[in-house]
Formats: structure tokens, C-alpha cells, sequence
């Protein structure tokens, strides 16, 4: 057999690799260990030693879930808690209803992954809550259907250090669906939502499969829009702002009036100007910054033109500013200039404007990239014959 041949059946032997960093293992091991300890503290202050030791076997292996695969949909709250009171209560009544044994034991686990089905409360370590209820040494087996109390306070402990822990850490835990951006405040979608992939096509590939994947809708969407981005990113070839940017700048300082910004933005055909003090960007203004002031100027009043003052873009600018440094990937500039609703972004090199990107500047530089590859694939091509 030759080596190249042997290094491939080993490989294939060893596991998938996780993509997951080592000071992630770091803090789901911290986060396990302190659920486990104060699980069993108080459970065993509440119950006794001898209860408290006996259960944590089931909840040191949803500890694992809720600590290291807390994205899943295996680890969170519900299934946890619903599990562990389904499983006890399942194995409290086989226990009752055919006393103890193997056969009886995986019933009992036979039946509590059915009825967590039907719950949406799948958690595998819930099936051994429900053989220990069967298989129960004579200390629980002592408290009767009492068994529950300690069972669903250790999952309400593990959940709640779960909750604390996971979002002191940097983690959303529990993971409900992201809240969708609606910047226009209507019901079409996102403009980069409208082509590719679409929710109804991941429920219809997850109804294909016919499994079940353990993986939540909202990550696997997350996964999925992240191989996008790097498939894009590839496809630019590295293209930068410093591309695609404007490099003569018409900018306003906050002393300039309403008038000379008017005038200024009908001279060069556009939609926003940056605002500089003393050569340091300090805001943005565009039309609907200067729209409200100029229909408050239109309405006719005595008192109006008696007192009448110039306005100036320091009192009406916008100072949120979202710039960009010259060296940003054009990839990245999609979102900004598209979901974001920004018309214009900034390019600052060392706090000092070196240029605008708008959206005409995007589109344009992506219609340059796409006549690119078009040559580049023409000249791949085999010349008729």
C-alpha cells in the first residue's frame, strides 16, 4: 500500500476538526465547572450529600451542551428544564408501574425521547435522568416522587449560571432569532436578502433532509451568509476603498450657512457632504439634514422675517459619522452603502480626509470587477473553429 494511499484511510478515520479556539474551551470549561459546583452545593444543603452525588452525573453532560454547543438547539433553556421534568416524571411512573430493570430502564428512555419530541424539549442527557429515576439507588428511590424537586432545581441552577455566565462571557445565551433590520421601517426585505438564498429555501432544504441537524435556523442562515462573504471577498480580488473613492471633496464647515450648502450640492449633483473643523471631519450633512430647516424657512410669519437668521450646518449636521479607512475591503462597504442606508461614507487615513465612497462610486466599481472577470473568463475560452 502506498503512503499516500495510507495517510488518506487515516485521515479519514481521525474526527473532523470543531473550529473552535482554544480560550473557547477555556471558558466553557470555567462555565461547566462552576454550574456543576454550585449545582451540587446547594443541592446537597437542600437534600443531602448522598442525593446531590447521585445526580450530577445527567447534568455534568448538559453542562457540556450548554457550556461548549450552547448555540444548539439541544442546549437551550427549554429543552434543559422540560427534559429533565418529562424524564424524571416518565422514570418516576415506569418505576411505580413495573418496579425496576434493564428492560424496564429502556422503556423508560424509549418513551421520554418521544414525549421530548412531541415537546420540542430534545436534550440527550435527559434520557439518563430517566434511567437513574428507574435504576434509582434506596436514597431516592426513598423520596418517592419527591425525586422531581432535586432534579429540576440542579436544571434550574445550570440554566441560570448558564444565562449569567454565557452573556458575561460575550455570549448570546439563550439564542432566540435575531432581531430583523428594517432601516426603511417596511416589509420588503434587506436589499442583499432579495436575491441567493432565502428562509423559505433553508426550511425547504431542512424538510429535504428529513433529520433532524443540530443546529439552530438563525445559525445555520448565520453560516451560510458568512460563506457568502468569503466567497465574495475572493471573487474582489482584494479591492480596497482607495479603489472605488472619490479623491476631490466638496466638504461645508459647521459655519456654513443653509444656503451655500444648497447651492454647493446642486453645483456637484449630490446628496451629502462631509463637515470639517479645523481639517478634522466632525459630521455629515445631506438632504434631509437640510430639508427640515428649509421648509421651516419657507413658512411666512412677521415675527419669521424680523428675526430671520441664517442657519448653519453645525446646528442641523448629522456628528454619528460612519467612516472608513482607505485599506477597507470593498466586500465590506457592500452593507454600509446598501442595508445601512448610508449615501456616503467617509474615507479617513490617520483621522485626515483622503476621500468620499458613495453609492455611484460602489456601483461603478463593481461594474469595473464584473467586466473584469467577464474578459478574463472570455479569453479561458476555446476560439471557434
Amino acid at each position: 500500500m502506498s503512503a499516500s494511499r495510507y495517510e488518506n484511510r487515516l485521515q479519514r478515520l481521525l474526527p473532523a476538526p470543531l473550529n473552535m479556539p482554544a480560550k473557547e474551551w477555556l471558558r466553557a470549561g470555567v462555565g461547566a465547572l462552576v454550574s456543576l459546583f454550585l449545582a451540587g452545593y446547594v443541592c446537597s444543603l437542600a437534600f443531602g450529600p448522598a442525593i446531590a452525588l447521585h445526580l450530577l452525573g445527567p447534568l455534568a453532560a448538559s453542562a457540556v451542551l450548554v457550556f461548549a454547543v450552547h448555540s444548539g438547539p439541544l442546549a437551550q433553556p427549554w429543552p434543559v428544564l422540560g427534559s429533565y421534568g418529562v424524564a424524571c416524571a416518565v422514570g418516576l411512573g415506569m418505576r411505580h408501574g413495573f418496579s425496576d430493570g434493564a428492560w424496564v430502564a429502556a422503556a423508560a428512555l424509549g418513551l421520554s425521547i418521544l414525549v421530548m419530541g412531541l415537546l420540542r424539549c430534545l436534550h440527550p442527557p435527559g434520557g439518563g435522568v430517566a434511567v437513574s429515576a428507574v435504576l434509582a439507588d434506596p436514597g431516592l428511590v426513598a423520596m418517592g416522587d419527591h425525586l422531581i424537586e432535586p432534579v429540576m432545581l440542579n436544571a434550574l441552577i445550570l440554566v441560570i449560571v448558564a444565562v449569567l455566565y454565557n452573556r458575561l462571557t460575550g455570549v448570546r445565551y439563550p439564542k432566540g432569532a435575531a432581531p430583523r433590520k428594517t432601516p426603511h421601517h417596511t416589509h420588503d426585505p434587506l436589499p442583499d436578502e432579495r436575491v441567493g438564498i432565502r428562509g423559505e429555501d433553508l426550511d425547504q432544504a431542512l424538510e429535504d433532509i428529513g433529520e433532524f441537524v443540530d443546529v439552530t435556523r438563525d445559525e445555520l442562515e448565520r453560516i451560510i451568509l458568512a460563506t457568502e462573504q468569503h466567497a465574495l471577498q475572493r471573487s474582489l480580488n482584494g479591492i480596497t476603498a482607495a479603489s472605488v473613492m472619490s479623491r476631490d471633496v466638496q466638504s461645508v464647515t459647521p459655519r456654513t450657512t443653509l444656503e451655500q450648502a444648497w447651492k454647493l450640492l446642486a453645483d456637484h449633483h449630490l446628496k451629502s457632504l462631509p463637515v470639517l473643523e479645523g481639517g478634522r471631519l466632525v459630521g455629515v450633512v445631506g438632504l434631509g439634514d437640510l430639508i427640515g430647516p428649509a421648509m421651516a424657512r419657507g413658512c411666512f410669519s412677521w415675527r419669521a422675517v424680523l428675526r430671520r437668521k441664517s442657519v448653519r450646518l453645525g446646528q442641523v449636521m448629522n456628528r454619528q459619522v460612519v467612516s472608513v479607512s482607505s485599506r477597507h475591503p470593498l466586500e465590506r462597504l457592500l452593507p454600509l452603502l446598501g442595508e445601512q442606508g448610508q449615501h456616503c461614507l467617509p474615507v479617513l487615513d490617520e483621522g485626515r480626509l483622503v476621500g468620499v465612497i458613495t453609492q455611484t462610486d460602489l456601483i461603478a466599481g463593481l461594474k469595473r470587477q464584473l467586466l473584469s472577470a467577464y474578459g478574463q473568463a472570455s479569453d479561458q475560452r476555446v476560439p471557434a473553429l
